[in-house]
């Protein structure tokens, strides 16, 4: 029986007090027991979508675990009274799960990206994990699956035996996508972005001292200024002002 989370609201959004250790191990369970569940990846443009939208906020909030992986969110818990927290980045808790996986011979899938992607992601996993079991992959096109072609997915993803199911879809769609298929797919499904982009190589990551500072947003948007400056103006900094009003408010 694993022990019960410690949670806070983050502008009304659940994220849990984990650890790669604890959440690894808590996938690991779940996908043993062939449960259906499913993890969220949670940053500052999670937060505030969720925010935006309360249908989507009930998505996060009712994920079986919701990990920080933004250093602003991670620095927020702590300031909430969670004074150990550390972050539970989406790209390395993958990475821990498949090498919890391999050992424990736990076959794992992989849904989102393209088909050349997904072919050098299982290559790269395959080859950093010997032993790991990869027995579905599938890239979905780009417009919403027909009741036929999903309900098919879903049945090739059980017939395969996946256990647990990295969903590379992108926020908001891939929690949406999750919470649709709780219970319907035999796995436990880790919403984690553009970890098979990090992982494959094709996006760098920021380096470690940006991520320490918690300014992965900017060399992120250095790398890739048409498609995010958008999202970054958009969330930003109406994160920092409302989380500072959160934080005020709670000291009142």
């Amino acid at each position: 029986m694993m022990p019960a989370l410690d949670s806070r609201s983050i502008l009304g959004s659940r994220v849990d007090a984990t650890s790669y250790a604890d959440a690894t191990a808590r996938v690991l369970a779940w996908g043993q027991a062939r449960e259906s569940r499913y993890v969220c990846v949670c940053n500052v443009h999670m937060i505030m979508e969720a925010h935006d939208a309360p249908d989507y906020q009930q998505v996060v909030n009712q994920a079986d675990l919701v990990t920080p992986d933004g250093v602003p969110l991670v620095w927020t818990l702590q300031r909430l009274g969670v004074p150990g927290q550390t972050r539970v980045y989406g790209p390395d808790l993958m990475l821990h799960v498949c090498a919890a996986a391999a050992a424990a011979k736990i076959p794992i899938g992989c849904y989102g990206g393209t088909p050349e992607r997904l072919q050098e992601l299982v290559a790269t996993l395959q080859q950093r994990y010997p032993g790991l079991l990869i027995p579905y992959t599938f890239a979905p096109p780009f417009r919403p699956l027909t009741a036929e072609e999903d309900a098919t997915v879903t049945r090739e993803i059980a017939a395969a035996g996946v256990r647990i199911l990295f969903v590379g879809l992108g926020c908001p769609k891939q929690e949406r996508w999750m919470a649709e298929h709780r219970g319907r797919v035999p796995a436990v499904m880790l919403g984690v972005g553009a970890a098979f982009n990090f992982i494959t190589g094709h996006v760098h990551q920021a380096p470690a001292w940006m991520q320490r500072l918690g300014l992965e947003w900017l060399f992120r948007l250095l790398m890739e200024p048409k498609r995010l400056w958008r999202r970054y103006y958009k969330h930003n900094s109406r994160f920092v002002v409302l989380i500072l009003w959160q934080l005020f408010r709670r000291r009142g």
